[in-house]
């Protein structure tokens, strides 16, 4: 790295030089200890998924792509636009508001938009702010100033990192803290006196490169860093509540990731404690006392399963072996496809299930299928009982902040009894986590000083934070089907040898990916991803 103080939020970006962000984005992904040799002292960058339904040619963050869908290399980078001064975005959440905003950027910004993403309309909204401001030149006070028109416009949940070229780096959170940032700071090992600062969604990723004095950025707050100089934070719109998704305790953080002054590891132990409760009040001590062993799915509730089985008195073991070199599936159009990749990312290990009464425990239940699935291969190694145990309550509703987890009309919650999900997944009992407890699982384990006191967990029970608009669900609903048969087909080209070409396709879906290059993403199952919806959104609504 060139001398100087060095500033990253969650990755490296470059601006305007598409092989220089192929190579940047090549050395983070595979050789972390060359990121010295790029040029230049401020960054970002982000990994995510395709958009909700289908990977698409429009997607603004495909900054240098190769056609090939097997290629690591094609995925989606920062968004950029030139007017004014130079802004680099990376973006994670979800805007529900796509439609509202689309028309404000067209008729009264005259803005023109390149891609159907709703994090270009964000992008757009606050670089019209700063150019209504007049100014040829920006100064730290105008970044906030003109973040307070994102703040009024845009609904829903997102966790930002702007890298304005050659004067500094902002960062902001949603006014509800549902999406998780955080910052940490390091002496400079480039120029000594000097302060390096990065920005992150997990305070693992700063740890882990060394920073300390890690803090989250508090909902509605933002903070900017200019080149060469200490960080200012800044409240730019009241906190309307401080309400973290609860999903990413149950699921996607890692547990050594400590997110708003709550430590995801302990919250996961408190998960098994008040599951082990909620198990024997449901099922009562004779069943308890016939479990044999208590088996986790792994990876998320091997925490869970451990507290669980010390607080039953019961062995544990780690009974499923995790195959960590298949292809990451990562767009499976039917379930029959989902069954088989299960079955190639687990393997169980016959003598711990046959002839016992098992216990298994999950993170969550989502459409059942994969949980329908991992029963049964329980019971082919002659299990005698199978009962099955969800970290989290049941889920009814859609997630709508940016976790892409099934249409209603797919998940197994939906309009059936407890009775008949376990029926459905052939377990001889079935119990879920109460939200109570789950809330209270997550809420117990935070630190002194934190001011968490509720959670975003519409998921569950249908009411979210910021309120829906009306017809949301519908064209969301609408948007997944059309996904669906464009993901079933685009599939049926590649297994046929047809899509692995660089003439083949426009739009470079990812079937399979053998390395890391997606981030965090589900492991042994595919019903949860992350998502962006606007993509889907505006080519319904055309």
């Amino acid at each position: 790295m060139a001398p100087g103080p060095e500033i990253f939020a969650a990755g490296t970006g470059t601006l305007g030089d598409p092989k220089a962000t192929t190579a940047a984005i090549d050395i983070v992904m595979n050789d972390g200890a060359r990121l010295r040799q790029l040029p230049g002292n401020l960054g970002i960058g982000h990994l995510r998924y395709p958009t909700a339904g289908s990977s698409s040619r429009r997607s603004p963050f495909t900054v240098f792509r190769r056609p090939n869908p097997f290629d690591p290399m094609a995925f989606q980078l920062t968004l950029q636009v030139n007017t004014p001064f130079g802004l680099c975005m990376s973006v994670n959440g979800n805007l529900i508001n796509v439609e509202e905003l689309r028309e404000f950027l067209d008729v009264e910004a005259r803005r023109h938009i390149n891609s159907d993403s709703d994090s270009e309309l964000l992008l757009n909204v606050y670089a019209h702010a700063l150019t209504e401001l007049g100014k040829s030149r920006v100064n730290s006070e105008d970044t906030f100033t003109a973040l307070r028109a994102v703040y009024e416009k845009c609904q829903g949940a997102f966790a930002c990192t702007v890298m304005i070229a050659g004067f500094g780096i902002l960062g902001f959170r949603d006014a509800n803290g549902i999406r998780p940032l955080c910052m940490g700071s390091r002496p400079s090992s480039t120029l000594e006196g000097a302060t390096d600062y990065f920005m992150a969604s997990e305070s693992v990723a700063l740890k882990q490169l060394g920073f300390g004095n890690i803090r989250d950025i508090k909902p509605g707050e933002a903070v900017f860093i200019e080149k060469g100089c200490a960080p200012i934070f800044r409240q730019v719109i009241e906190q309307r509540s401080y309400t973290p998704d609860i999903f990413e305790y149950v699921y996607f953080a890692r547990p050594d990731t400590v997110m708003d002054g709550i430590s995801v590891y302990r919250s996961r132990q408190n998960m098994g404690v008040e599951l082990a409760k909620r198990l024997r009040a449901k099922l009562g001590d004779e069943v308890i006392d016939e479990i044999d062993v208590v088996v986790p799915v792994p990876e998320t509730s091997n925490t869970s399963a451990a507290v669980l089985a010390e607080h039953l008195n019961k062995p544990y073991s780690n009974a499923f072996v995790k195959n960590r070199y298949v292809f990451r599936t990562f767009i499976l159009p039917n379930q029959g496809l989902r069954k088989k990749s299960v079955r190639r990312k687990l393997s169980p290990i016959e003598c711990e299930f046959e002839g016992r009464n098992v216990l298994l425990v999950d993170d969550s239940l989502v459409r059942g299928t994969t949980s329908r699935e991992i029963v049964q291969m329980v019971r082919e190694c002659k299990a005698k009982k199978v009962i099955f145990a969800s970290c989290s309550p049941e889920i009814k509703h859609q997630h709508i902040y940016g976790i892409d987890l099934a249409d209603p009309a797919e998940l197994a919650a939906k309009g059936r009894s407890t009775e008949q999900i376990a029926d459905y997944i052939q377990a001889d009992h079935l119990v879920y986590l109460t939200l109570d407890g789950l809330e209270a699982a997550c809420r117990d384990a935070a630190e002194k000083d934190s001011k968490v006191k509720d959670f975003e967990v519409g998921v569950f029970d249908g009411k979210y934070v910021t309120g829906v608009p009306d017809g949301y669900f519908d064209r969301l609903s609408s948007v997944r089907q059309q996904g669906k048969k464009r993901k079933a087909a685009t599939f049926d080209l590649t297994v046929n040898g047809t899509a692995d070409s660089a003439e083949s396709t426009d739009d470079p879906v990812v079937v399979a990916n053998s390395g890391p290059v997606y981030g965090a993403g589900p492991e042994y199952r595919e019903d949860i991803s992350i998502y962006n919806f606007a993509s889907e959104m505006a080519n319904h609504e055309r």
